[in-house]
């Protein structure tokens, strides 16, 4: 029997909601499915609703683990913790421990994509294959000024946590269909953010974007980016929504010297939300992706 959403109900999100314990704070995800695990990193101002069209094609055949990361989603949005770039990627490494995972697909988004990374090298064993969609794990000085704007100290602040400027912006800036996101589509990724207080990790999210060799998530980042070179043999499929304002092309540009053998698909009329904006094409690509694995 399907569990209903605490405060969230949706016919788009029919899932078993379940919590693991992390510092005191309860970390929200899906665990769907049986067979081989894969694994999803949503992005900044995502969560794991962002996955559920993907989660319903892979689950006959995958098992998908899908986290809302600290703040985001339905997990503990706490008002005093270090949202930083490392402790997203302790958390992930924490939860696939305690769900026994030892080998697993990736499929990163956005943030995912620095958080997921960052648990790859790690441990680059323990990665079967991987699925990029518009995102970094490197450096770059590409800041849009939308997005610098929202890193300013208190106005930025202002802009995403009194205003919800950054959420609601996400869901005309983020998409390429008419008009924004709507219907289930939009209530299902507002939902989690609907005060001051519950975009906390938002903003949080915005400032750790790491610009300068100062900020506390460069060396974390630098890091990622020089151990990148661990997974280059891995099978890759790099996805991308070309009219992405914020992940352009140059990003997958730049991905591609990581991963000269991956495979690519670019999706002409999709956005940042690529998911989204083409769902049964993105879905199809990434299953046949991983059935080709389980084929090898």
């Amino acid at each position: 029997m399907i569990e209903e959403q605490p405060g969230f109900t949706s016919s788009e999100y029919l899932f078993t909601s379940r919590w693991l314990g992390i510092r005191g704070f309860s970390m929200h995800y899906l665990d769907e499915g049986t067979g081989f695990p894969v694994v999803m990193f949503h992005g900044n101002p995502t969560w794991s609703f962002f996955y559920r069209n993907l989660v319903k094609t892979l689950a006959p055949r995958y098992r998908c683990i899908v986290p809302d990361h600290i703040g985001c989603g339905l997990s503990d949005k706490p008002q005093r913790y270090p949202y930083n770039l490392k402790t997203h990627i302790d958390n992930a490494e924490f939860l696939l421990d305690s769900l026994g995972i030892e080998r697993c697909h990736l499929v990163v988004h956005d943030w995912g994509g620095a958080i997921g990374m960052g648990l790859a090298v790690r441990n680059p064993d323990r990665i079967a294959g991987m699925v990029v969609m518009n995102t970094a794990a490197f450096r770059s000085r590409h800041l849009p000024w939308r997005l610098a704007v929202c890193k300013l100290p208190v106005f930025g602040e202002i802009l995403i946590r009194q205003f919800n400027l950054f959420v609601q912006g996400a869901r005309y800036m983020a998409t390429t269909q008419r008009g924004g996101l709507k219907g289930e589509t939009r209530r299902g990724l507002l939902f989690p953010y609907d005060s001051f207080r519950n975009r906390v990790a938002v903003y949080r999210f915005v400032r750790d974007i790491p610009m300068h060799p100062f900020h506390p998530s460069y060396r974390v980042l630098t890091e990622i980016e020089r151990k990148l070179p661990l997974l280059n043999e891995k099978p890759v499929q790099l996805l991308w929504g070309k009219q992405d304002f914020v992940f352009c092309t140059r990003f997958l540009d730049r991905w591609q010297e990581f991963f000269p053998e991956a495979k690519v698909a670019v999706l002409d009329r999709a956005g940042h939300y690529l998911l989204e904006d083409e769902p049964e094409q993105t879905s199809e690509i990434i299953e046949s992706f991983f059935d080709e694995r389980e084929d090898d």
